[in-house]
């Protein structure tokens, strides 16, 4: 089935456009020219000054000056009138001034109390420490001591003036520095190396000059120690050879109870030298790795945990578990060594 303008396209399809152009005249075709142009001025394929044909008949003016411009633009600008104000400004002001409301003043009405006559004489002769103890019997005595107790409170057996407690403040107590540690570092390795039996514990916690050689010849020192059963280093700026040393020292010593390792930048490499030491240490009840620099990561809070369960002679472990599965695990371990 054919559609209806179909039969009408079908007249069209045997002309010949050039005989028709043929029998066009000039200006014919000039004017066929601009309806061709006309047709399409939007095509994004040919230049903006080709897509339609130049039909000014005005002679160009000459290149383009930008200062010339502005100042005939400026020029026309101030010729130009001005229209006029629909309603012209005259300065005269329309509607009312806002005033704010004042809100009244509030105020009291002292009502008068009347006293026998006896009272009234014996509030008139009291002195100012009678008055302080009577108001402290009737539970007033706070409001009195109030420094911003004024006018309205309570008067003075003259009725002149109000009681004023006098306000004292606190006297600022000074906190002071914790003093400097005063362990002797040569004096103490010198001692341990000669195995000193007076000497069982060296506490070199906070004193952040020792060098890591000297660190280390305390760990060395200890192996050999039978009497030293506490030691602490603390906050002395240990490192991972630090904690690798005293490692191979927990393998060897067999009179250490106590090791404190804390605030130090001791990180898993050398935690976990002191850990697999423990395995071979049956001496050793109390450890304490907490606040390094940085986190251990929970790969050695496992270990820990694990070797925890293993050792049955730490009693106390110190350090802040970050995961709960190592957290409930060790706790576990722990009760269970100090039931044993």
């Amino acid at each position: 089935m054919s559609l209806p303008f179909r039969k009408e396209l079908e007249k069209y399809k045997n002309i010949n456009e050039d005989e028709i152009l043929s029998k066009l005249s000039e200006d014919e075709l000039k004017q066929l020219e601009h309806v061709l142009d006309d047709l399409d001025p939007e095509n994004a394929l040919l230049p903006a000054g080709f897509r339609q044909k130049d039909q000014t008949t005005k002679p160009a003016t000459g290149p383009f000056d930008r200062e010339r411009l502005l100042s005939y633009l400026e020029k026309q600008a101030l010729e130009h009138k001005d229209r006029e104000d629909f309603v012209p400004f005259t300065g005269e002001k329309k509607g009312k001034i806002f005033i704010p409301k004042e809100k009244p003043l509030e105020t009291h009405t002292e009502e008068k109390v009347t006293l026998d006559p006896e009272l009234e004489e014996a509030l008139a002769s009291a002195s100012d420490t009678e008055l302080y103890d009577l108001a402290a019997v009737l539970g007033v005595h706070n409001m009195v001591n109030n420094p911003k107790f004024n006018e309205g409170g309570a008067r003075t057996k003259d009725g002149k003036g109000s009681v004023r407690n006098v306000v004292k403040g606190e006297k600022v107590k000074p906190i002071f520095e914790e003093p400097p540690n005063p362990t002797n570092v040569e004096a103490s390795l010198q001692r341990i190396k000669a195995n000193d039996p007076s000497l069982t514990e060296i506490n070199l916690n906070n004193i952040k000059n020792i060098p890591i050689p000297t660190l280390k010849e305390f760990a060395k020192a200890l192996e050999s120690n039978t009497h030293v059963k506490t030691f602490s280093l603390a906050a002395t700026r240990s490192n991972d050879p630090v904690a690798i040393a005293f490692a191979d020292m927990l393998k060897v010593n067999k009179t250490l109870k106590s090791l404190n390792v804390e605030s130090n930048f001791i990180t898993g490499t050398g935690i976990l030298a002191l850990i697999d030491a423990l395995k071979e240490n049956e001496s050793l009840t109390e450890i304490k790795i907490d606040n390094q620099r940085q986190q251990l990561g929970t790969a050695v809070e496992m270990e820990i945990a694990k070797m925890l369960e293993e050792n049955s002679k730490i009693l106390k472990f110190g350090y802040q578990f970050t995961k709960q599965g190592p957290r409930t695990r060790v706790a576990a371990a722990i009760t269970k060594n100090n039931d044993l």
